[in-house]
């Protein structure tokens, strides 16, 4: 599914001839035709303001704790695209806000005034936004972490139980009585080899000399399958290390059987075990998933409603006399929305916009824009009003 585009502007009421909220919205709106985009109103309440020079601060800082939102946001939809193995449509089932589509929460949006009080100075909404959104991914991640640990855990077990035999596991095909144990003998050790059925006949003629102290004739075939034999051969326990080193090097398995009480029903518990844990452990990190997407959702647009504000007031001054609204379009159609959003208040940026000779405004050199850029809002450009651009994934 592509990606939604969305656009964020705020203009002044002097736009409309009456200077009213109402009608300004009304000449945003006229702005772009509906072919091009859809626009709701954006309703921003009027926050705390402190001094210019903490203004054009904040305006750096939201910038960076946008962009880090939308790196949470980003995030959290690719742990639930990871535990819905990828299923696009699953996915957009489960990025919702509230349980309401994505775009439903942009055209309705009311600032959440119980959660982010208005009256509370600028740099304490910022950093409790903040806070809330690294919580969000650190929850998100550590869950989605602990559904991977067992789905790992799961699939080494599973494929212990299948494959050839330098693989799987060795429960159900070693009787442990037949086997000598660690503790069996003060100086002899039996190591389990698997040899690849080409190499067979070479094993039986040099299993004996590749270390010392290797007990002659002791190799014993207990098992074997359409690519490998799992041979048995007793060696004195101080030069084992050396013999199983030895077995690498000429592609000989040594394989492991551990003696546990239960043996194969033991094995085949707790591949029951790891998969209601995993199920249980997916379904946390589903619904973790979800709720944290909505939840950071959020708190990006309150960051992006933040961002608007403090453009505002730097480009608009005070009084604050103002309207903001969200236009829906995407990549292709927003080239055209844009454009005629500069069409038509171009007289807002002044003498920053370059004109033709017939008046029409035209697109800044790199020197202006970049000039114009130091106002705020630098990591987009200067357009002649408070605008910023962003996607829904």
């Amino acid at each position: 599914m592509p990606s939604q585009t969305y656009f964020l502007v705020s203009l002044p009421n002097s736009i409309s001839p009456s200077g009213n909220k109402d009608d300004a919205l009304t000449a945003l709106r006229s702005a772009v035709q509906t072919d091009n985009g859809t626009t709701f109103p954006f309703a921003i309440p009027n926050l705390k303001v402190g001094t210019l020079d903490a203004l054009v601060q904040q305006a750096d800082d939201l910038s960076k704790l946008e962009n880090g939102c939308r790196g949470v946001v980003e995030k959290i939809q690719d742990s639930l695209r990871g535990l819905l193995e990828g299923d696009e449509e699953k996915l957009q089932e489960q990025k919702v806000v509230n349980d309401k589509p994505v775009e439903t929460y942009l055209q309705s949006f009311q600032w959440n005034k119980v959660k982010y009080r208005a009256d509370k100075p600028m740099p304490e909404l910022a950093d409790m936004l903040q806070k809330e959104v690294s919580a969000l991914d650190n929850d998100v991640r550590a869950k989605y972490n602990q559904y991977n640990q067992v789905k790992t855990s799961l699939a080494q077990l599973q494929r212990s139980t299948t494959g050839n035999l330098s693989q799987k596991s060795l429960t159900s095909i070693v009787n442990p009585d037949t086997i000598l144990k660690p503790n069996d003998s003060e100086y002899l050790d039996q190591h389990i080899v698997a040899i690849p059925n080409t190499i067979v006949k070479d094993f039986l003629k040099s299993y004996e000399s590749i270390s010392p102290m290797v007990v002659p004739r002791s190799a014993q075939l207990i098992a074997k399958d359409d690519e490998f034999q799992l041979w048995t051969v007793t060696v004195f326990k101080k030069h084992s290390a050396e013999f199983l080193h030895k077995c690498r090097e000429h592609r000989w398995t040594p394989r492991e059987i551990k003696f546990e009480q239960g043996g194969k029903a033991a094995e085949e518990a707790e591949q029951r075990r790891l998969e209601k844990e995993e199920r249980k452990v997916w379904g946390e990190a589903l619904r973790l998933g979800r709720t944290g997407y909505s939840d950071a959702v959020m708190a990006w647009v309150h960051v992006l409603a933040l961002r608007v504000f403090v453009e505002t007031v730097l480009r608009y001054g005070l009084p604050l006399d103002y309207v903001c609204g969200v236009v829906k379009t995407d990549a292709k159609r927003g080239k055209k929305a844009k454009a005629a959003l500069e069409a038509r208040f171009s007289d807002l940026g002044g003498n920053a916009m370059s004109r033709d000779k017939k008046g029409r405004a035209m697109k800044d050199d790199q020197a202006t824009q970049q000039e114009m850029a130091g106002l705020g809002g630098g990591d987009q450009g200067y357009e002649p009003f408070v605008f910023f651009e962003f996607e829904m994934i």
